[in-house]
């Protein structure tokens, strides 16, 4: 129970944190808003809560003494995920500081980027929060007054990275994988594969398609060359006689 419950706490943190990149990524762009900055706000905090729910669960079971030596290598390689996902968090955290900063919304000091991202980004909020809706309920300076929070929580997430390695001491590199290196993406090969597929059968068709037309205008081409010489040779001839 312990093991499953650790996998989906971890789950849940790396689908936020992975929702909280998605929402970095369209800061400064035009899809940026007051919509967007509380969407990272309330997406980031819910990321650091599921941090300290795993960092707590997983300290208390690598504090166990009593635990399987088999068990012990599973958390330890849940540990090494799990700090890797707070790292990646603190590095989201701090490029959104760098951004919100450069891109002040009340008081616009550059205009907005075309990146080509278009529409709201309520979908990756609301899928980060597990709601249908999203709620907002910001003030209309969001975009200067959360940058102070920011920056405090981005100390507090460096300051509990420091505990985390002085409470449990888990060297990465000691940590054995369970599968070879890349074998969590052999599950989407197929559906790679796929893809690949329905594109190059779609580039196909066109390509008949311009293959046809160019024998066209060849043949076309052909006929108005030979009517050009025969014209020239009609005449060539009137002339002569003449």
């Amino acid at each position: 129970m312990g093991k499953d419950e650790c996998k989906t706490m971890l789950d849940a943190l790396n689908k936020v944190t992975a929702c909280y990149r998605h929402l970095v990524i369209a800061l400064g762009s035009t899809s940026d808003s007051q919509n967007l900055r509380e969407e990272l706000k309330k997406t980031r905090k819910k990321a650091q809560e599921l941090a300290v729910a795993n960092r707590t669960k997983l300290t208390a079971l690598l504090k166990d003494k009593n635990i399987s030596k088999d068990d012990r290598a599973e958390y330890e390689r849940l540990w090494v995920l799990f700090t890797s996902s707070v790292e990646l968090l603190e590095v989201d955290m701090k490029r959104s500081l760098e951004i919100g900063q450069d891109f002040p919304l009340k008081v616009p000091t550059r205009h907005l980027i075309q990146t080509g991202m278009t529409g709201s980004t309520t979908t990756v909020a609301a899928r980060a929060m597990s709601v249908q809706n999203m709620k907002y309920e910001a003030d209309a300076n969001i975009d200067t007054v959360d940058l102070k929070e920011l920056e405090t929580e981005i100390a507090q997430v460096d300051q509990m990275m420091e505990e985390m390695e002085m409470k449990v001491q888990v060297a990465p590199w000691a940590v054995e994988a369970k599968q070879e290196a890349g074998a969590e993406l052999k599950s989407t090969v197929s559906v790679g594969n796929s893809s690949v597929g329905v594109i190059s059968i779609c580039e196909e068709e066109p390509k008949e398609t311009v293959e046809g037309e160019t024998g066209l205008m060849k043949v076309f081409a052909g006929i108005i060359f030979t009517a050009v010489l025969l014209i020239a040779g009609i005449l060539g001839y009137l002339v002569i006689n003449l």
